[in-house]
Formats: structure tokens, C-alpha cells, sequence
């Protein structure tokens, strides 16, 4: 099993950029395909980003490419992302899932997931 935690949301102006975390317990991280969702009120979870088991194969919803990037490390459990470019659309709480599943951009791929971080973007 695994827990997610993420960190790292917060307020930010249109064009900013921030960093969101995620620590994950347990001894087989590198076991599971990572991935950040994100969800406004009303609305079905998205899909953002994920990054295979092993770091070699990245994934983007198109309204993220080129401003999203995501990234982990294996040797100390986390997985980032990288958000440039903020747009006030990109407004969402933002979660973590870990999961063996494919494929990657698929919700049901998932097993395991965070609490949720906020990220607002004023306009």
C-alpha cells in the first residue's frame, strides 16, 4: 500500500509558476506509475501529467504541455510538478495518485491518492 502527501499549492498570479510535491510511503514507490489529477467543484477529475515507474516515459494532458513537467525520485519517494505559464483556468485542487494501471492518462489506472492541494491563479 502506499500514501500520498502532497505539498507545495498555494496562491499565485497569472504567468507565475509553482512546484507541487509529493511524498509517498512504503518501500515499492518504484513500483508504481505516477500521475497528478486536478478537480474544480462540479467537474469530473482531470487529467495533468504522469511519469512512468521508472522516470523513462512522460505524459501530458494537452492544455498542459509545454508549461507542465513532471518528475520523481525514485531514492527519496517523491514525484514533482512543475507548473510554469499559470493561467487562471489552471485553478484546481491538484492530486497525486500512484498506480499500476494503463493507460497513464486514465483515471481507473489508479490505485492510490493524495488529499488534494489547492492552486489558485488570479487573473
Amino acid at each position: 500500500q502506499v500514501q500520498l502527501a502532497e505539498s507545495g499549492g498555494g496562491l499565485v498570479q497569472a504567468g507565475g509558476s509553482l512546484r507541487l510535491s509529493c511524498a509517498a510511503s512504503g518501500r515499492t514507490f518504484n513500483s508504481y506509475n505516477m500521475a497528478w489529477f486536478r478537480q474544480v467543484p462540479g467537474k469530473e477529475r482531470e487529467f495533468a501529467a504522469a511519469i512512468s515507474w521508472s522516470g523513462g516515459r512522460t505524459y501530458y494532458a494537452d492544455s498542459m504541455k509545454g508549461r507542465f513537467t513532471i518528475s520523481r525520485d525514485n531514492a527519496k519517494n517523491t514525484v514533482h510538478l512543475q507548473m510554469n505559464s499559470l493561467k487562471p483556468e489552471d485553478t484546481a485542487v491538484y492530486y497525486c495518485t500512484a498506480g499500476t494501471g494503463w493507460p497513464l492518462g486514465l483515471r481507473g489506472s489508479y490505485s492510490y491518492w493524495g488529499q488534494g492541494t489547492q492552486v489558485t491563479v488570479s487573473s
